[in-house]
Formats: C-alpha cells, sequence, structure tokens
C-alpha cells in the first residue's frame, strides 16, 4: 500500500514539474513572441523576460526584433526607354506586428519570399517609368525614395517595418555589352580607316610636293649647268682663238694630236684603214 502511495505521489510530482516546465518560458532580449492556444494567437510579446503559459494547450512562436538584411538574386528591368538592366538590390526591414506577421505569413521563410516580392515588384514599377538618362542623372536619389516608400507600404501589410531599399548594382545585360563593345569596335576600326586614308593622302599630297620641289630644284640645276657649261665653252673658244691666232702651227699640231688620241684609243671592235700617205699622218713623218 505504501509502495502505490509513493509512486503515485512520484507521477503526480513529475506531472507537476512538467506541467511547470511547459508553462514557462523566455523572450530574450532580440526576440518577440506570439502565444498560439490551439493554433489561434491570442497574445503577443515584445518586452524580454520570463513570461507564463497555459502548458500543453498553449504554445509559443518567437520572431527575431533586430533589422534583418534581404538581398534576392539580380532581375533584370525594361526601362521607360526600352532600355533593359540588371538590377541587383537590397534592402532592410524589421518585425515591428508579430500578430500581423503570424497571421499573414507565418514564418520568416515565407515572409523572405513575399518581401522579396514586393521588393522586385516595386522596383520594376518604378524603374519601368524612368530611363536611364535619368537613372544617371540627379533623378536618380528621388526614383531610390520612391522605390523605397513603395516597398514600405506593402510591407506594412505583412507586419514589417521597411527600413531602407537600395540598388546595389545596374548593369547593362551580358548580350546588350556585347553589341554596344562590338558597336565601338566597329565605330573604332571606320575612325581608324578614316584616320588612315586621311594620312595616305597627306603622304600623297607631300611626296607630290616633294616630286615637284625636286623636279624644279634639278631642272634649275640643269640649267645653271648649262649656262655655266656654255659659258666655259665660250671662254674655252676664246682661249683656244687667242692660242691659234699668236701661233696657228702650234695649234695645228695640238689639234692633231688630239685626233691622234681620239682616234687611235682602243676601241673594241673598231678598225680605222687610212692610207700611210695621208694627211692625217704627217707629224709621224716630221723627225724635226
Amino acid at each position: 500500500m505504501k509502495d502505490n502511495v509513493k509512486i503515485t505521489l512520484g507521477i503526480a510530482l513529475a506531472a507537476v514539474l512538467i506541467a511547470a516546465a511547459d508553462s514557462l518560458f523566455i523572450v530574450k532580449q532580440t526576440e518577440q513572441a506570439i502565444v498560439l492556444q490551439f493554433g489561434e494567437p491570442i497574445r503577443e510579446i515584445k518586452e524580454p523576460g520570463l513570461k507564463v503559459k497555459v502548458p500543453f494547450v498553449q504554445k509559443v512562436i518567437f520572431y527575431d526584433n533586430r533589422l534583418l538584411n534581404l538581398e534576392p538574386p539580380a532581375q533584370e528591368v525594361v526601362l521607360n526607354d526600352k532600355k533593359r538592366l540588371d538590377v541587383d538590390n537590397f534592402t532592410r526591414y524589421r518585425i515591428v506586428d508579430p500578430l500581423k506577421f503570424y497571421q499573414t505569413v507565418r514564418n520568416e521563410v515565407q515572409a523572405r519570399s513575399k518581401l522579396e516580392e514586393i521588393v522586385n515588384s516595386s522596383v520594376r514599377k518604378v524603374l519601368g517609368r524612368s530611363t536611364l538618362q535619368e537613372l544617371l542623372s540627379g533623378r536618380r536619389t528621388q526614383i531610390m525614395a520612391d522605390i523605397s516608400n513603395a516597398v514600405k507600404i506593402d510591407a506594412e501589410q505583412i507586419g514589417v517595418s521597411v527600413a531602407d531599399v537600395r540598388i546595389r548594382r545596374a548593369d547593362l545585360p551580358i548580350e546588350v555589352l556585347q553589341a554596344i563593345n562590338a558597336r565601338m569596335k566597329t565605330e573604332r576600326e571606320r575612325e581608324a580607316k578614316e584616320f588612315r586614308a586621311t594620312g595616305q593622302q597627306e603622304a600623297q599630297k607631300i611626296r607630290a610636293e616633294a616630286e615637284k620641289e625636286r623636279a624644279v630644284i634639278i631642272a634649275e640645276a640643269e640649267k645653271q649647268a648649262q649656262i655655266i657649261r656654255g659659258e666655259g665653252d665660250r671662254q674655252a673658244t676664246e682661249i683656244w682663238n687667242k692660242a691659234a691666232s699668236v701661233d696657228p702651227r702650234f695649234f695645228a699640231f695640238y689639234r692633231s694630236l688630239e685626233a691622234y688620241k681620239k682616234s687611235l684609243a682602243d676601241k673594241e671592235g673598231t678598225s680605222l684603214v687610212l692610207s700611210p700617205d695621208s694627211e692625217f699622218f704627217r707629224y709621224f713623218k716630221q723627225t724635226r
């Protein structure tokens, strides 16, 4: 009998301890909680500390109350001027209404998916009304503010407060970049051909001018040479005439020697046939 009492008391004590353990829970400084009863939220807790709930009937769901990051994959956006961009953005948000959060998205995984959808939709909508020129101008700040405001309004519907939305990178798609590079290469090659053609044209003009100057210089030099040669021949003739008038016999002798020199020079394939009594050899006959 005593053993049965001990067993009963032990079981009762264990049940009390288990119930007491299940009725107590701790909310950390970085957490907020919702108490559910049969799956329905009945209480939200935002203050940290030791809390109490009905054991076995109620359960607790914890949510982070810190600033959280969302970095969705880059998406392609078509701008108002039909330009396409690969946009990479990031979002900072915080769960501020755990009850609404639980009722709309249940958990953080679903919340991130929903918030990613909200952010991407707002980015496409706002950028779709903007041009590439506006994104590169001073209107970029206003465009970012419009995106952030649109995301904040939609995020409130799931109990989330968005601190900021930023575009980290906005690049042209790879195929567009390749097309632009190809056009730039074609343009540079065209400019290079134009420069080369212009250079060749200038080179031809320079060569033509140089040839013209060369021809003028040579012609002028030949003219001067002819003038000098003519003047020399004139002076030589005058000298010969004076020499002939002074001593005609010596002049005749000298002229004959010049003739001998030219006619008797070694010329291959040339023969000279003259009579020994020819006047041409008269100076050979004279010994004195």
